[in-house]
């Protein structure tokens, strides 16, 4: 039995911003200067369309931003300009996130990660605003002012977890009112914000905080992951969140859009998990979700940036395993992942959002016309261990003009897929040449004719989906 959408073609429709290409994430600053690295974001650029990118420790002690000798600072931002250069170079920005304490200003011993980042807040904060004045600063003359008031500066990350600190707010506001009348001594108009929270904390709290103390706040930040509101990983507390048509992640945005106020809302961190080993970021459940998901943020938020672009990631160690989990839209090989081909997907659609009436448990569809084109957008997902099958989705289109031609691209668990042919190969942990090209291939999208039928007015779309895919048909008039 078909499941059955309507879409009125030649009705006005809504804008649809690309609000998910703002920004992408990626690990720790100094991978940046790594050629695979740099290869791989210029490829994200060119075919995702990402506009900035984050990660952490642009202050730590090897990037060597700000050292001791003879107990004095010593600056070096010679790091941060090769980074940065290459970024304009591709034509993005960063978005930065100021982290962590460099040894000489931090206030204890606690670190986090293989790289031994530390996250104490500063024993002197004269030091610090220093530290992010001439930062700030040298950024400034180098980049010009024009320029550098297109970045977006976030203090911290994750300052409400004990990992990332002590988890007191108080020492985060004072550590955030220092860094932004810092960053604002250098110029007024450069944006500033946070708390860049996990779980979407403390942001009407920052907000109030910024009320009551004259204190500068142009954007909000946060992160949120599908475990941050389904509980602890294992709990089976989704059933109902799965049988709704908006999701738990749509649901604590709206939250934070509340709370943000008027004030521009980013996400810098969200992902198909937040377990750094989670084989279903390898697999076209993740294109399923990011998808979904990205749709049902529309109008909540001004970036939505996914973490990460890359595998090439060493929070925990480096593995070699080409398919380990990793949150990288694409593998340490540089092989697009399913994930990478769902943004793909989304990139090419148009700015224009068309009402689509219908509803399914699991399958949603989008209508986004572009020109003389729209793009049909059809996702089958369900969360973990519960149930999903091959469905058969019917859209009825009014129009007043029949369809040219068509063209559909599918991910799903045969197409897309190169996990699946990695496996066939017998899972191997090294790759040859000859591999890597071969999984390549399986990676890419094939574009297949679609037949659609034009009659008195209006057009029928059949499409068949699997479980856990994604399938993009295109329309030409």
């Amino acid at each position: 039995m078909s499941i059955e959408f309507l879409c009125n073609l030649h009705a006005d429709g809504a804008e649809f911003p690309h609000f998910w290409e703002h920004t992408v994430g990626s690990g720790h600053a100094i991978l940046a200067l790594r050629a695979d690295w740099q290869a791989q974001l210029r490829r994200a650029r060119e075919e995702l369309g990402f506009r900035h990118v984050r990660f952490h420790g642009i202050l730590d002690d090897d990037m060597g931003t700000m050292v001791a000798q003879n107990e004095q600072p010593l600056y070096s931002f010679f790091n941060t300009d090769q980074i940065f250069d290459f970024l304009r170079s591709i034509g993005m920005r960063p978005f930065v996130e100021l982290s962590f304490m460099p040894s000489m200003l931090a206030s204890s011993s606690q670190t986090i990660f293989r790289y031994r980042a530390n996250v104490s807040s500063p024993k002197d904060y004269d030091l610090w605003a220093a530290l992010i004045q001439k930062l700030v600063g040298h950024w400034v003359d180098r980049y010009g002012l024009e320029e550098v008031r297109e970045w977006f500066f976030e203090v911290w990350n994750e300052p409400n977890l004990t990992a990332f600190g002590d988890a007191n707010q108080e020492e985060y506001f004072k550590l955030y009112a220092v860094s932004a009348n810092a960053i604002k001594s250098v110029d007024v108009e450069l944006k500033v914000g946070g708390p860049a929270t996990a779980a979407n904390a403390w942001i009407a709290d920052l907000v109030r905080f910024s009320i009551e103390h004259s204190q500068p706040l142009d954007f909000i930040s946060t992160h949120h992951y599908p475990t941050d509101s389904f509980g602890k990983p294992g709990d089976d507390t989704e059933t109902q969140l799965a049988m709704s048509k908006r999701s738990a992640l749509r649901k604590e945005a709206g939250i934070a859009r509340k709370e943000a106020g008027d004030r521009p809302l980013y996400y810098t961190e969200w992902c198909t998990s937040s377990n750094p080993r989670d084989a279903m970021h390898d697999e076209p459940y993740a294109a399923a979700f990011i998808v979904k998901t990205v749709m049902e943020a529309r109008g909540l938020v001004q970036g939505y940036s996914y973490w990460t672009f890359s595998d090439i990631f060493e929070e925990n160690y480096f593995p070699s395993i080409p398919f380990h989990g990793g949150f990288g839209l694409m593998n340490i090989h540089g092989i697009p992942k399913p994930a990478y081909r769902a943004f793909e997907l989304l990139h090419a659609l148009g700015n224009e959002i068309l009402v689509v009436d219908g509803k399914h448990q699991t399958v949603d569809v989008w209508v986004v016309r572009s020109g003389s084109s729209v793009t049909v957008l059809i996702s089958n997902f369900s969360l973990p261990h519960h149930s999903i099958n091959d469905e058969e989705v019917r859209l009825t289109m009014t129009t007043p003009n029949p369809a040219v031609r068509a063209s559909a691209k599918t991910i799903d668990v045969d197409r897309g897929n190169p996990k699946a042919h990695w496996v066939e190969l017998g899972s191997p942990e090294y790759l040859s040449k000859e591999n890597v090209d071969l999984l390549m291939q399986f990676s890419t999208l094939r574009e297949d004719p679609v037949d659609v039928s034009n009659t008195m007015g209006t057009i029928n779309l059949f499409v068949v989906v699997k479980p856990l895919s994604v399938t993009a048909v295109t329309l030409f008039f």
